[in-house]
């Protein structure tokens, strides 16, 4: 058991009782008021209160439990009282914090006594046979209270670390449900902060795509221009009498000029297939089988998709497939592989197992950290199952249409 959890228990009661007495203090005194003028108003301010409240349970949470809880958004700033009050009664964060304050009020009691009534009350059982004799005047038989009360009193005090660490993981599962920020808001700020770095990310791929056509395939045409311009002047007649064109020079021009010409639509094929392979022309349905017979690891392919999705969401399930049976190639040490897309319900799920070895993780190399962000962007998520010693399963889930 640590010891803030221990601080924690025995040192929130107090705060628990304030705070709890003062969301039902707030409630009551709400409803009572609340066919008068001033209920609106008071209960506006409960909250606000209620939310300074839960920013302190925030910090007592996090140092004491080591649980971090981010800060929900501040209500909006409106013009005027009457639309502040109504911000403040709408915004969903103070209704949340104020029945945290009303949960935490049972879960500090509890906390108390597991940390300090329980332990106190061992020790009271274990020492049973002598509080017995040294209260009862005259000699005392042993009975069946003294045989119980010290192996019950030793198997309570050994279940006191168990409880206050289920009762420590059970505030911060609170704090974390409560005194963040809604749901609604925490999928808004992930999508936020993931289309900030796809963004990001998109920016730079520009800026290589400018400097590929720039230093590459426009430095390919300026020689091809030069090769042309040449093979024009070995071509042209002479000013007077003398030989003709040197036509062995002429021909050596001209297979320079088709060599930089083919190089130059390599190039932009290339540079083509970065922006959108042209495998999904026909759909995830084509494009998933023709990317797996590329790998290097034979790979079964199990498809399920009835209809076409939206082409934002075809190209991130076809690069999302792409990256993963490169990791599989790279770093799994694979026999075999499978994938399996299949899309029902408004979402599509694509799912990629390997026999390796296992061990895969966000941050370890093998780009699923970027991958997330990317699937993250487009409201869709992955899940990485690799125990070391395999197998291994990523599932990514999107919707059909962003």
């Amino acid at each position: 058991m640590r010891g803030g959890e221990w601080l924690f228990a025995v040192g929130g009661l107090p705060l628990a009782l304030l705070c709890g007495g003062y969301a039902i203090a707030a409630l009551y005194a709400g409803v009572l008021l609340s066919l008068t003028v001033l209920g609106l108003p008071f209960v506006a301010v409960a909250l606000l209160g209620a939310r300074r409240l839960g920013a302190l349970h925030r910090w007592l949470v996090g140092r004491a439990l080591g649980a971090r809880v981010e800060a929900p958004a501040v209500p909006p700033a409106e013009a005027g009282a009457v639309a502040r009050c109504r911000a403040v009664l709408t915004d969903p964060v103070g209704w949340r914090t104020l029945l945290y304050l009303l949960l935490r009020l049972p879960l500090g009691v509890l906390g108390f006594a597991a940390a300090v009534a329980l332990p106190l009350g061992c020790g009271w059982l274990i020492g049973f046979p002598l509080w017995s004799r040294l209260l009862e005047p005259g000699a005392r038989p042993a009975d069946w209270a003294d045989a119980l009360s010290v192996p019950l009193g030793l198997v309570l005090l050994a279940a006191v670390p168990g409880a206050v660490r289920v009762l420590s993981g059970a505030n911060r599962r609170l704090a974390a449900l409560l005194l963040g920020p809604a749901p609604a808001q925490q999928r808004v700020r992930r999508l936020e902060t993931a289309r900030a770095v796809l963004l990001a990310e998109n920016t730079d791929r520009l800026h290589r795509l400018e400097r590929d056509l720039h230093d590459g395939t426009q430095a390919r045409l300026v020689a091809l221009a030069i090769t042309l311009s040449l093979a024009d002047d070995a071509l042209a007649p002479a000013s007077g009498p003398g030989p003709g064109p040197d036509l062995d020079r002429t021909r050596a021009l001209v297979g320079r000029a088709r060599g930089q010409t083919d190089d130059t639509i390599a190039e932009l094929r290339r540079i083509a297939r970065g922006l959108r392979p042209v495998a999904l022309d026909g759909g995830l349905a084509q494009a998933l089988p023709g990317l797996t017979a590329t790998s290097p690891v034979p790979v079964e392919v199990s498809l399920e998709l009835c209809e076409r999705l939206d082409p934002v969401i075809e190209r991130a399930v076809y690069f999302c497939a792409a990256e993963l049976l490169t990791n599989v190639a790279r770093h799994s040490g694979a026999r075999a592989a499978e994938v399996t897309a299949s899309a029902s319900g408004g979402r599509v799920r694509l799912t990629v197992r390997d026999d390796g070895h296992g061990g895969a993780a966000p941050g370890t190399g093998t780009g699923l950290t970027g991958l997330t962000e990317r699937l993250t962007a487009v409201d869709g998520s992955l899940t990485v199952d690799s125990p070391p010693g395999g197998p291994t399963t990523v599932t990514a889930e999107l919707p059909t249409r962003p």
